[in-house]
């Protein structure tokens, strides 16, 4: 049975935030890059690890072992300290193009992270859900590990 949307709003996800750490910007980078990478982990503290090649065309990918693993997407741009950009499916196993980027600035006391993911597809109810928290969950981990490393 096909199931039908009911609207365009149905089909589009979009999520915007921006997140103040106490750090320098280059730290901060890095923290991001590390956190969207090896040390990813789930908010049950399971380890979840990605590999995430920080250039132009570079893979953002779960890595299983024994060439097993899960493609979420390709590094579109990337200026560093100052921008993040890739595009892909994520961790959506469906029809879905998502962009996901990444804005650094320098701000008094720290760093400004602007962040959006918009993407268009046939989302699950429960990603569109849980997808704020799930970032939201990232984001503090990268916050917490910059502000320690200052």
């Amino acid at each position: 049975m096909l199931a039908m949307a009911n609207g365009i709003e149905d089909l589009t996800l979009t999520l915007t935030q921006e997140i103040y750490v106490e750090a320098p910007l280059e730290t901060t980078f890095e923290a991001l890059l590390e956190q969207l990478g090896e040390a990813n982990v789930k908010p049950d503290g399971t380890p979840m690890p990605l590999v995430l090649e920080p250039w132009p065309g570079g893979r953002w990918y779960r890595d299983l072992g024994e060439e097993n693993g899960h493609w979420w997407g390709n590094v579109q741009a990337i200026n560093r300290p100052v921008l993040l950009e890739m595009a892909g499916p994520l961790f959506m196993s469906y029809a879905a193009a998502n962009n996901v980027q990444y804005r650094l600035s320098e701000v008094e006391g720290g760093t400004m992270i602007k962040f959006r993911h918009s993407g268009i597809g046939l989302f699950e109810a429960e990603h569109k859900k849980g997808v704020h928290t799930g970032w939201s969950y990232i984001h503090d981990k990268v916050k917490r590990k910059a502000e320690a490393a200052k």
